[in-house]
């Protein structure tokens, strides 16, 4: 029963994942009123869907490559899954974007060092995996590429949207509007997509790493033939794990995120849909480069400060940079804060058991 319940705590997860970030794919669109919003949102999860159901890179490196897992139980991935939901809600009602990716990671986190009595070692900070001679770990997947990332987004959106100004210059408002009108539809697709290859997959790892979990510590052992689809002697993601967190986050994703995307779409830069086209299609080639790579990336960040950089072509003012600033602190605190709350329900879940 415990191990169905952390099930559906990290659906839950995914459900909340998929409206608080929905105003990743679809924000845009809908301030540059390309689409209306029950039109975005239904584009938006058709294409979450789609990408939800696209590879494991990062399923895998979310289950088995930030933490030692042999310091992983239920209730550590349950704590880390709470830490994240609360996060996630706190941040949703308060109308910021914030990064479902570092709170899940920074829960697992704090929770396994709980589990492990303090010992930083069950934290993998940088590893070279043997097999493929690549850096694993929180460092290189987390870390650095939450720093990168943001960068990338305000310069490639900055030179994307400069590019596109220089060569239309001399074409008509009104010509602009209507042909960016109809390709801001294909790059918020694109959007969608992505976010659903990076995001959904979270989400997949985790679930994965806690059938992992109980089949190799022997909670599995009396388990009923009827449920032995759930025994997962080797770490993997069956299919049925990406069919349930690809459902659940498509409808999250229906259920929208309204707060979020009047910030994102309204409150720090007013748009046109070239502006909308060049935010899009610059945050989804970043997340799909790093999907291929198995970063767990912010689609929140790079399509927040994408739309900063191309913001930012029109002239420094037009971003309202006092909202940045409050986005900013959200995203430095996500890890953190997750990490600490993760880390003391665990503690209290360690005193009850010890009780």
């Amino acid at each position: 029963m415990l191990i169905l319940a952390v099930v559906f705590v990290a659906l839950v997860f995914e459900y909340i994942n998929g409206f608080h970030d929905t105003a990743n794919s679809i924000a845009t669109t809908v301030s540059t009123r390309v689409l209306t919003p029950r039109q975005a949102v239904a584009m938006a999860t058709t294409f979450n869907l789609m990408g939800a159901l696209a590879g494991v890179s990062v399923a895998t490196t979310i289950g088995r490559g930030l933490v030692d897992t042999q310091y992983v139980t239920t209730h550590t991935i349950l704590c880390a899954l709470l830490a994240a939901v609360v996060w996630n809600l706190l941040t949703w009602w308060l109308g910021l974007p914030s990064s479902s990716s570092h709170a899940l990671i920074g829960g697992l986190c704090g929770a396994t060092f709980a589990s492990a009595a303090g010992n930083w070692h069950v934290i993998r900070w940088s590893v070279t995996n043997a097999s493929t001679g690549k850096l694993e770990g929180l460092w290189p997947k987390v870390v650095v590429p939450m720093f990168v990332s943001p960068l990338l987004g305000i310069v490639v959106g900055f030179v994307i949207m400069a590019l596109l100004t220089m060569c239309l210059q001399k074409l008509t408002p009104r010509i602009i509007n209507m042909v960016f009108g109809k390709l801001q539809i294909v790059s918020a697709s694109f959007m969608g997509f992505s976010h659903g290859t990076n995001d959904a997959q979270k989400t997949m790892g985790i679930i994965a790493l806690v059938l992992f979990t109980a089949t190799n510590d022997g909670t599995f052992s009396e388990l009923p033939s009827w449920l032995g689809f759930l025994r997962t002697p080797e770490f993997k993601v069956a299919v049925w794990i990406k069919v349930a967190c690809a459902l659940t986050m498509a409808a999250g994703t229906a259920a929208g995120g309204w707060r979020i995307i009047r910030t994102l779409g309204h409150k720090m830069v007013r748009l046109q849909p070239i502006h909308g086209f060049a935010a899009e299609t610059t945050a989804a080639t970043i997340i799909q480069v790093a999907t291929h790579w198995g970063i767990p990336l912010s689609t929140t960040h790079v399509i927040s400060t994408s739309i900063m950089g191309v913001g930012a072509t029109k002239r420094l003012s037009a971003v309202k940079w006092g909202i940045v600033g409050r986005m900013v602190w959200v995203w430095v605190f996500t890890l953190p804060v997750t990490a600490l709350v993760a880390f003391w329900l665990m503690k209290t879940c360690l005193w009850l058991r010890a009780d």
